[in-house]
């Protein structure tokens, strides 16, 4: 597997909900949990192993050095309720006015992405530890473009976190795709702070309020310059 520079979050570096539903997509389970132990390296040819030939869980090598791991996971707690997609593109143009993003050139929520090349999700604050965003997919899409959607409003929940946080373990379950052009809302909740650790929940509707997909998240603070950022 390689990741193509396009799909990168932080310079140099993989997105997490991209390269997490690529190794999710080797479990034989709805929910799957996936934990980034590095940094996922670009335009490298990476490996897959997996474990046992029941499809419970895989592994992201690249060389020796291990870059995630996955297995069959659950999520039992409610997810982050809608807000109204007139709320959505409200919180959106809060976004837009935002006058540091972490990581501007992101496949998901970058700015500086040209419209078709990133998704330019603007998830922009709703509430207290809550962020909104309005998506209408192109496409139908792909699973680990459903990850991906659901990875970055998790960490823009806690705001323009001054160190950054990134990705660290991502239990996601994905009920159905929506349809190309479907006006669709994305939800980002923070849930508690640990330290170093955040956790967070995020979640995406249809037109007619469906869910389309959920996640739990643990995000990380880090050190920009561990990117090159």
């Amino acid at each position: 597997m390689t990741i193509e520079t396009r799909y990168h979050g932080p310079e140099g570096s993989g997105n997490g909900g991209y390269v997490a539903g690529l190794l999710a997509g080797h479990v034989s389970s709805d929910a799957v949990t996936v934990t980034l132990r590095r940094p996922p390296p670009l335009e490298t040819g990476l490996r897959i192993t997996a474990d046992g030939d029941r499809g419970i869980g895989a592994r992201l090598w690249d060389g020796e050095r291990l870059v995630a791991e996955a297995l069959a996971g659950a999520i039992v707690v409610p997810p982050v309720p809608a807000v109204s997609h007139a709320e959505a593109l409200e919180a959106a143009e809060k976004y837009r006015a935002a006058e540091r993003l972490p990581f501007p050139g992101c496949f998901v929520c970058g700015p500086d992405r040209e419209p078709g090349d990133g998704l330019r999700l603007e998830p922009g604050p709703a509430g207290e530890g809550l962020v909104a965003a309005p998506w209408t997919p192109g496409v139908v899409p792909e699973r680990e473009i459903m990850w991906a959607v659901l990875d970055c409003p998790g960490g823009l929940s806690v705001g323009q976190a001054d160190p950054p946080v990134v990705l660290g373990t991502m239990t996601a379950q994905i009920t159905e795709p929506p349809d190309a052009g479907e006006p669709c809302v994305v939800m980002g909740l923070t849930r508690s702070r640990e330290g170093r650790k955040v956790h967070a929940a995020t979640a995406a509707y249809g037109t007619d309020g469906r869910l389309l997909g959920r996640a739990e998240q643990i995000w990380i603070e880090v050190d920009p310059g561990r990117f090159g950022a």
